[in-house]
């Protein structure tokens, strides 16, 4: 049931377990389901439109398949995702070379977990080396943000997503999938490698406007984990285990708008009644932050993410010019 390499079949997650499932769709901000935020899906008909949430029998059953990656879009697909969206996915030596330059500057040092050249990496299969100064466990708790993530392609790297070509584990270069290698390497007991997988898993973080995206970026992130998880101990994770990292996930990936940071068109036009001595009169007044552009005066649902140090939800534009 969790041996997909890339193309995550979402009935295969219902049939090992429903509650898996149902936490992948789940909003944290709405207490609902992310919705689909796009109308690309509206020729399927009722329950497929912009603000309508994404349910289960709308991704399984005799839809199995209407949700996929990038990778196995037609063409059509991917160039009204462009226009509509703006949507382009980047190629994973592309990814690669960004997250060198995050873990350069980490590490203070190039090339700690790879050699990039000619749009391809050479693995380093050493050790990754730390110091007193710099532990693997300062790497592993490191907070890292993609922004219009897509299919989390800088957090984890299962496959390319412009290709669809599968990526071996010992090859992958995800910011989780790099603090999962510092993991395994250092930590053999599998309670404290448990512990300190939950601790990388809880450090990564991901928005996205569109909610087929959220659904993939959430499904890849969880099977990245359980794939390290067997590579380390031969053996799947407990269903208690795996629900728990879904459970992270969906607080982690969350979807938003991101130029508002709210959820996608939850602004709304209000309606202002004013008294006078010839009746009632009706006015229509625009969301003040989508009139001024200012994110801090939308009407909108704030998205709310987890700060998991305090254990204590906050509203994510809170977050925004902060240091």
């Amino acid at each position: 049931m969790f041996n997909e390499l890339v193309d995550i079949k979402e009935e295969n997650l219902l049939q090992a377990n429903n509650e898996i499932l149902s936490t992948l769709l789940f909003d944290n901000t709405t207490k609902k389901n992310i919705i689909w935020a796009s109308d690309n899906y509206e020729g399927y008909g009722d329950g497929f439109s912009f603000s309508q949430e994404i349910t289960i029998d709308k991704i399984t059953g005799k839809y199995e398949g209407v949700i996929k990656p990038r990778s196995r879009k037609t063409s059509n697909e991917k160039l009204k995702r462009i226009k509509d969206n703006g949507e382009v996915f980047t190629p994973s030596w592309i990814c690669n070379e960004q997250n060198n330059l995050v873990d350069d500057a980490w590490f203070g040092k190039k090339n700690v977990f790879n050699v990039s050249e000619q749009k391809k990496w050479i693995a380093n299969e050493s050790k990754i080396e730390f110091t007193k100064d710099k532990t693997w466990q300062d790497y592993v708790k490191s907070l890292r943000l993609e922004i219009s993530c897509g299919e989390a392609p800088y957090l984890v790297s299962r496959y390319d997503t412009v290709t669809g070509k599968s990526i071996k584990i010992s090859d992958r270069i995800g910011l989780l999938d790099r603090k999962l290698r510092v993991l395994s390497e250092n930590v053999d007991l599998e309670n404290e490698w448990i512990d300190w997988s939950i601790v990388a898993v809880k450090s990564i973080y991901g928005y996205d406007l569109q909610g087929d995206n959220i659904l993939l970026a959430r499904e890849n992130i969880l099977y990245t984990y359980i794939d390290y998880y067997k590579d380390k101990f031969n053996k799947k994770p407990s269903l208690d285990l795996i629900k728990e990292i879904a459970k992270i996930i969906s607080w982690n990936i969350w979807q938003m708008d991101g130029l508002k940071f709210v959820i996608p068109r939850s602004c709304k036009n209000e309606i202002i009644k004013e008294y006078t001595l010839f009746g009632d009169i009706e006015t229509k007044t625009e969301c003040t932050g989508c009139k001024t552009n200012n994110y801090k005066d939308h009407n909108g649902i704030y998205c709310k993410i987890m700060n998991w140090e305090k254990n204590k939800t906050v509203k994510f534009y809170t977050l925004v010019n902060k240091k």
